[in-house]
């Protein structure tokens, strides 16, 4: 991939394809191609495949997709399921069809069973029952590593896919409704802040540890790992897997989190745990040696990059997804 190819990234409105959309023109990608929703609706297999027709992409980042927090996804999991099937379905299928030289396909941590081995290694993958909360969201990006990695098999096509812990960072959701846990606390908490309320009710009970990466990082990922050559991506990689863990490799207590988010925001109430809310996994911390061993680490420390997005949120406060 160099700064004349031409580019394709899907979901460049969204908080992670935004953030591709920014690494690369700050390396000096000048050919990036990316559509509004009215003009290219991804669910809709004609006009995506008409799209790459037309435009031939030679490089495609998947970073479509319907997500939210664990209330969002046990309310509507026929909208995580289908609507995150028929996107990247329709993505890869065109990258195939297009001829595309190589895709990345952004999934998430949550592919893995809920009782897995900590840290949680790649090949854990398909080793055991999924978390029930998000059950349909991870089904769906399963089968899109399944259906990466059969066109590889196949088609001996270069199809790679990146796990990602969980992502925070500007652009973000911060409904309060369905959004992760960092852009729901940040939120919760800054509004106890303004409205001088004495404490903040917290969903869950805080035990649960969770890893987190700056939406940067995984933009820095995503970019490394698409410019690496193919023998070097899947040397290490077992026999057709073609997916990569991105984090940190630290955790934190969410009890922890909430405090360090009232620190940044200076809001010094009570923190109070609605235990009735559920916690999901316990804990869930990725094994990231082999994005190491091949180089790529995360750069932005958790209280960083919490102040970072603090301050994204508070000059976006009018206008952000909430």
């Amino acid at each position: 991939m160099n700064k004349n190819s031409k580019i394709f990234i899907a979901g460049h409105k969204g908080m992670v394809g935004s953030a591709i959309k920014d690494e690369l023109s700050s390396k000096g990608y000048k050919n990036l191609y990316f559509s509004e929703k009215k003009q290219l609706d991804l669910s809709d297999k004609n006009k995506v495949d008409d799209y790459f027709k037309k435009k031939r992409p030679e490089f495609v980042f998947l970073a479509a997709a319907r997500v939210g927090g664990i209330v969002s996804n046990n309310n509507y999991p026929v909208d995580f399921l289908l609507d995150n099937l028929v996107i990247q379905n329709n993505v890869i299928n065109a990258c195939y069809e297009a001829k595309v030289k190589r895709l990345i396909f952004l999934g998430s941590s949550c592919i893995y069973p809920k009782h897995s081995s900590q840290p949680i290694a790649e090949n854990e993958l398909l080793s055991g029952k999924l978390e029930e909360t998000n059950e349909p969201y991870a089904i769906a990006k399963i089968a899109g590593i399944k259906l990466c990695e059969s066109f590889n098999r196949q088609f001996n096509t270069d199809y790679r896919c990146l796990m990602p812990t969980n992502l925070y960072g500007p652009k973000d959701n911060f409904n309060l409704q369905n959004s992760h846990v960092i852009p729901a606390l940040m939120h919760k908490i800054h509004k106890a802040k303004v409205n001088k309320q004495k404490y903040v009710e917290i969903w869950g009970t805080g035990k649960p540890k969770r890893e987190f990466l700056h939406v940067r990082d995984i933009a820095d990922a995503a970019v490394f790992f698409m410019k690496m050559p193919k023998n070097k991506y899947f040397k290490n990689l077992p026999s057709n897997l073609t997916h990569i863990n991105i984090g940190t490799g630290e955790d934190i207590k969410i009890s922890k989190l909430a405090e360090v988010i009232s620190k940044i925001i200076g809001y010094d109430g009570a923190l109070k745990f609605n235990e009735e809310y559920p916690d999901g996994t316990l804990r869930k911390l990725l094994d990231v040696n082999k994005a190491r061993n091949l180089g790529w680490n995360s750069h932005i420390g958790l209280e960083s990059g919490l102040s970072q997005t603090y301050e994204w949120f508070l000059e976006n406060i009018n206008n952000i997804r909430k």
